[in-house]
């Protein structure tokens, strides 16, 4: 792993889908207002992600906004995720695959697959790439997972397949697409019924370096959470419903526990879902979230709460590195490092110590300096004159007390500082508690003044009534400047009441702001308390930091003699390896040479077969000349004609039978040249296709009827058969 990492906080985009058809003859209002790039607005709440799209955006858009350049992350050696989160029917699916063989309306999953690719074709050419690809349906099924060397969750037992073109990953796409349960509801035609995660594994390797890079991407397309009594799911649909919404619930605790900050327990392992993708989560990884939703007031409420889902995402900071596999000779050097580290830190604990036995004698120096007065100053001197004729045991005695006496002084200078930052902290407490209190109080003579403002509008209001009903008629132009005055005179109340709202508003963000602040300090104030535990055990530490560091060097020594032993032993396995593909290489060409000739014996067959077929449709044609002639003599040939005729139906249905065999001999040949060229069969070892860039696949050129190049292919038809009444074929 890189020693470098960044953190960096989840990117959340939000997409809206149009009205759907349902919705449009059901005449619902559309509710999302847009406002810039990155908000929209629901209900006069605005909601701020880092980029919206609106109903009109192209898949294109979509992609080049916010996949491409995690594409490039990925070929790096970074980790990333990109979820799709929301209700029933929002897109998701639609955002994540589209339509796969459109080249317009394709989703994220498809364009990635062939950016890779793209990306790979134009690196250095001494890079060797090696892409693994695997699908997960996470349904009711009990999956199996597991923690590898690096704690990271993967599900055992799940097929892998080593790919080398943007085919072969959709062909893979389309597979777990077809096995991937849809059900119809009465919001969607096609939902999802599981939840589905594509990985992409990339491992890297420089040639002439061995410099190793690994990235894993994460494709997410989440099933959506659903109302039942809007689904209207019964039966088996409604358990899949019930897994769904419980596994959405488990994932919206985890982002909860994650925004918070404040919890030490993270419910990965209450889904398996949150389990497998703990590392998109406040992990080592950057991860994309798109928050699909529905412009319908009718799906109002399960917007506003994804839009909500979103804003809480958004906060998670995430810590991604490069994951960098060291080279011998990388460790070596790490080693040396960190040696050179450990003697400058040796150093400076040192130094550190010296400065701590004199900062003691200053200290003792101080406190004595602190009872010398200019009155006693010279009988402390005679004391000290005479404390050199004193024994030696009363000596020591005295040195025993005054110790006891420093160490009861260092205890309340202790106690006095805790004092003093307790009552700091408790006057810091009530003032806050003060400040809140002003801020309820104002906030209730807000509400107060406001609903004085209401009544007052109320009144304002029956007043105008009144008045145009009595004075209707007779003062109709009093009455309109009248009543545009007190319109006037409301808006102005109006904008008085909103500008009281927003006080309100930014008075309780305040609040919020001081209650973080309040926790902030206390995290501060138990972190300066950790550090000097610190400082305290830092001294005994420092002997047996030296003697692990002695053995820490035994062991390396030890651990590159037994590297160098297991390179001679891989070179010496490497020769053998060699030896024996040479062998089955000598091997190989005797069975192509048995190939060659069960060809060239199927090849004589046929052409005796074309022979046979030539002479009877000579035979065909002397008869047809000679038809006119024997007129006469019909009847008393009519039987030899018959009999002609019996035969040749024979030698078609001959002909018939010898074209299957050939056909299925062929087919026999074929198949077991295609088992031989290294088609996989099932729970075969998986042999892994590299990739170097700037060589694109070459397309490979089949010959389905095993001939030569300058051969032209034999092939047969019907009009070879014709009956003896046709007209004779022209050579």
């Amino acid at each position: 792993m890189a020693d470098v990492s960044a953190e960096c906080n989840i990117r959340v985009l939000c997409r809206f889908r149009p009205l759907n058809h349902s919705e449009t003859l059901r005449g619902d209002k559309y509710i999302p207002t847009f406002q810039g790039d990155d908000t929209v607005i629901i209900g006069g709440k605005p909601y701020v992600f880092d980029k919206v799209f609106p109903t009109n955006c192209t898949q294109e858009q979509v992609y080049n906004t916010c996949a491409k350049q995690i594409v490039k992350d990925v070929l790096d050696g970074y980790n990333g995720t990109i979820f799709a989160y929301g209700q029933t029917s929002s897109g998701k699916t639609y955002t994540m695959e589209g339509k796969l063989h459109d080249p317009d309306g394709r989703g994220i999953i498809p364009r990635i697959a062939e950016d890779i690719f793209n990306h790979i074709y134009t690196m250095d050419e001494n890079l060797e790439f090696h892409i693994k690809v695997k699908i997960t349906a996470l349904s009711k099924t009990n999956l199996s997972v597991h923690e590898d060397k690096n704690r990271v969750p993967y599900v055992k037992g799940c097929t892998e397949r080593f790919v080398s073109s943007p085919e072969e990953v959709m062909d893979v796409i389309d597979e777990g697409k077809a096995n991937r349960h849809v059900a119809v509801t009465n919001m969607n035609e096609h939902s999802s019924r599981s939840h589905s995660i594509f990985l992409i594994n990339i491992k890297q390797e420089h040639v002439e370096t061995e410099q190793k890079l690994c990235g894993k991407l994460y494709l997410v397309d989440l099933a959506g959470s659903e109302k039942v009594s809007k689904t209207g799911a019964e039966g088996a649909v409604l358990d899949e419903a019930k897994n769904i919404n419980k596994s959405l619930s488990a994932l919206g605790n985890v982002i909860s526990a994650l925004a918070e900050g404040t919890k030490t327990h993270v419910p990965y392992r209450d889904s398996k879902m949150t389990r497998i993708l703990q590392d998109s989560l406040g992990g080592n990884c950057r991860t994309t979230m798109f928050i699909c939703c529905s412009p319908s007031a009718f799906n109002d409420a399960e917007t506003k709460s994804t839009l909500m889902f979103g804003q809480r995402a958004k906060t998670i900071k995430n810590t991604a590195s490069v994951n960098l596999e060291l080279t011998a000779e990388q460790w070596k050097r790490k080693y040396e490092k960190e040696k050179e580290k450990n003697k400058n830190l040796k150093e400076n604990i040192q130094r550190l110590e010296a400065e701590l036995n004199h900062w003691h004698n200053g200290v003792e120096i101080c406190i004595i300096s602190l009872f010398l007065t200019q009155k006693n100053t010279q009988r402390f001197l005679q004391n000290n004159g005479a404390c050199e004729r004193i024994p030696e045991e009363h000596k020591l005695k005295y040195e025993e007390e005054i110790r006891k006496l420093y160490k009861q002084l260092d205890d309340k200078v202790h106690t006095h500082a805790h004092t003093y930052a307790h009552t700091h902290h408790e006057a810091k407490i009530r003032s806050l508690t003060e400040y809140m209190q002003n801020m309820e109080l104002k906030k209730r003579q807000l509400e107060n003044n406001y609903d004085c403002l209401s009544e007052e509008l109320t009144k304002l209001q029956t007043a105008v009534c009144l008045c145009v009903f009595q004075k209707a008629d007779a003062q109709r132009e009093p009455q309109h400047k009248q009543l545009g005055r007190l319109r006037d005179d409301i808006n102005h109340k109006q904008k008085i009441i909103d500008e009281l709202k927003d006080d309100n508003q930014r008075l309780s963000l305040q609040l919020e702001q001081r209650s973080v602040e309040f926790s902030v300090l206390k995290k501060r104030e138990q972190e300066k308390s950790r550090q000097l535990e610190e400082l305290r055990f830092l001294h005994e530490r420092q002997e047996q930091t030296r003697q692990d560091m002695k053995g820490l060097e035994e062991t390396v020594a030890r651990e590159l003699q037994t590297l160098h032993n297991l390179r001679k032993l891989f070179v010496q396995d490497l020769t053998a390896r060699v030896k024996q593909s040479s062998e089955l290489e000598l091997d190989d060409s005797g069975g192509c040479s048995t190939q060659k000739q069960k060809i060239s014996f199927l090849e004589n067959n046929l052409e005796q077969l074309t022979k046979v077929h030539k002479q009877l449709v000579r035979d065909n044609a002397d008869l047809r000349c000679e038809l006119p002639k024997l007129e006469k003599r019909l009847r008393s040939t009519a039987d030899r004609v018959r009999a002609l005729e019996g035969a040749l139906t024979e030698a078609k249905e001959g002909a018939m039978k010898d074209r299957r065999r050939y056909q299925q001999e062929v087919e026999r040949i074929k198949d077991a040249m295609r088992a031989r060229n290294g088609f996989r069969r099932p729970h075969a070892a998986l042999i892994a296709k590299p990739i170097r860039p700037g060589h694109y696949p070459a397309s490979l050129s089949t010959n389905h009827m095993f001939t030569r190049s300058r051969d032209q292919p034999i092939t047969f038809s019907n009009a070879m058969f014709n009956s003896a009444t046709e007209k004779p074929l022209k050579k």
